[in-house]
C-alpha cells in the first residue's frame, strides 16, 4: 500500500475509473449481443435499433479512450456488414 498521499490518491481514481470502464464495455458487449440475437431472428427492425445504439456507444467509448479506434471501426464495420447482408 501507498505512504504517499498523492500515491493513494492515485489508486482510487485508478479504481473509480477501471470500475466506469469496465461499467461501458459491459454495456457494449451486452448491445452487441442483443444485436446479433436480432440478426439471428432476421428482425430488422430490432437489429437497427441495437445497431444504432451500439455504434454511438462504440464512438463515445472510443472518445474517453476507453476502447482503442481501430477495435471501434473494426466492430462498426462487422455489425454494418451483418446489417446490410440481412437487408439486403
Amino acid at each position: 500500500m501507498a505512504n504517499i498521499k498523492s500515491s493513494k490518491k492515485r489508486i482510487d481514481i485508478a479504481r473509480r475509473n477501471t470500475e466506469r470502464n469496465k461499467s461501458r464495455k459491459s454495456e457494449i458487449k451486452t448491445l452487441i449481443k442483443k444485436f446479433d440475437a436480432a440478426i439471428e431472428e432476421k428482425d430488422l427492425e430490432k437489429a437497427t435499433s441495437y445497431f444504432k445504439k451500439a455504434d454511438k456507444r462504440l464512438k463515445q467509448a472510443e472518445a474517453k479512450n476507453v476502447v482503442h479506434k481501430n477495435k471501434v471501426a473494426r466492430t462498426t464495420s462487422r455489425l454494418a456488414r451483418a446489417l446490410n447482408e440481412i437487408n439486403a
